[in-house]
């Protein structure tokens, strides 16, 4: 099944060798499994097989050089490290394999690898005893140490007619082994509701009161869920973000139907509660019929304390694991600290929306997640990232 793929962004990093026509097929079959596939090519790459050729299948620009002032102004190559969820090299060259094991960053491959924060697989094709080589079998170990993901090759005759180790695995299965990468399962058979976005809670029939949330972060813990085997139901306040694939969503406008919506999912069935959404603290006590006219210098507007969905959520008596969000401009961590007690949250994740590099609006973030008898912090990276970290958190302490 590659249907982890969808929706998931891949660097694929073609290195010299002639499996690189694989590479074309590989690119084809990511892509027809909904992934957002950028290609990145070396020098050599591009002997065998066209940048033309990758530009066309994957449906992006080719990124070939390091310092190239035009591909910087689009998407630099940090930005493009970022944005990736995995980086693959297939094939990996035996240079390629000894670059990245040593952390040269010469080019821009190599830069990338160091720069990410994504998951890292590589699909080494060489000869057959470039592949026994006893250097080459100390730089995959060394690259297996640093967490990376070994796409062992496949046997049989190869280019230069030698019979043995070194071709690299057919696209087809490739595409399984990198979709395998997102098949966490940590919450296979359990149900999940998350809260997302702002609320808006109206004056009168043309104006509201919001805040700045995008609702990207439970957005991204949504398919965070989904990969890691979970039934998700995602109550959205307003935004504009498609929903993501197999997730159940309800729309809502107001703290209060986001409150009942919230009651209705749990009573029907729910293990993990993640509550991201920024709800409105306080709603007008009274809504006006008609549009508010302009009068005076001043106006007067009563307003009346909303309920707190996540407390009233960790309240019931048959409560599920609840995960509490803490965006706070000061005093991040006591803050969320006293929240983590005096709601009867399981685990509260906190951050800094005074920072201009993450929270509202930002793909970026970064957390301090807070539990009974524990403590993570979750520096700086995408917010898919983040996502996944805090569904492999949560879902240790659920086995606990």
């Amino acid at each position: 099944m590659l249907a982890t793929l969808k929706h998931k962004r891949v660097i694929l990093a073609v290195s010299g060798g002639i499996a690189a026509y694989k590479s074309a097929d590989l690119v084809r079959r990511l892509k027809d499994a909904g992934a957002d596939v950028h290609v990145v090519m070396t020098a050599a790459a591009q002997q065998f097989i066209t940048p033309l050729t990758m530009q066309a299948l994957s449906g992006n620009p080719v990124h070939t050089e390091l310092l190239d002032s035009a591909a910087e102004a689009g998407m630099g190559h940090i930005q493009l490290a970022r944005w990736a969820d995995l980086i693959l090299v297939a094939p990996a060259s035996a240079d390629v394999l000894a670059r990245l094991a040593q952390g040269i960053a010469n080019d821009l491959l190599t830069t990338l690898w160091l720069a990410t924060r994504a998951k890292r697989a590589v699909a080494p094709a060489m000869n057959q005893q470039m592949w026994a080589a006893n250097v080459t079998q100390e730089n995959l170990a060394k690259l297996a140490e640093q967490g990376v993901t070994i796409f062992t090759p496949a046997a049989g005759s190869q280019a230069c007619g030698d019979v043995g180790m070194g071709r690299m695995p057919e696209a087809v299965d490739l595409a399984q082994r990198c979709a395998d990468l997102f098949a966490v399962g940590t919450l296979t058979g359990k149900k999940v509701v998350i809260t997302a976005g702002p609320t808006q809670e109206a004056l009168d029939p043309v104006r509201y009161i919001t805040n700045h949330s995008s609702g990207k972060m439970g957005f991204c813990l949504a398919e965070a869920c989904v990969e890691a085997g979970a039934s998700v139901t995602l109550i959205s306040g307003p935004v504009h973000l498609p929903t993501p694939d197999r997730v159940q969503r309800i729309k809502v406008i107001s703290a209060m139907d986001m409150l009942q919506a919230s009651q209705q999912a749990v009573a029907d069935g729910c293990d993990l509660f993640i509550a991201t959404a920024a709800v409105a603290d306080y709603r007008p006590a009274t809504v006006a019929e008609q549009k508010i006219k302009k009068q005076g210098d001043n106006i007067v507007i009563e307003l009346v304390k909303n309920p707190d969905i996540v407390a009233t959520i960790a309240a019931l008596p048959n409560k599920p694991f609840v995960l509490g969000f803490a965006a706070e401009t000061e005093r991040v961590e006591e803050y969320a600290r006293g929240k983590l007690k005096n709601k009867n949250l399981d685990m509260i994740a906190c951050n800094d929306v005074s920072r201009a590099d993450i929270g509202f609006q930002s793909d970026d973030n970064a957390m301090t997640v807070f539990w009974q008898n524990g403590m993570a912090k979750l520096e700086k990276s995408p917010k898919t990232y983040i996502a996944r970290q805090l569904v492999n958190l949560c879902a240790k302490q659920l086995q606990n």
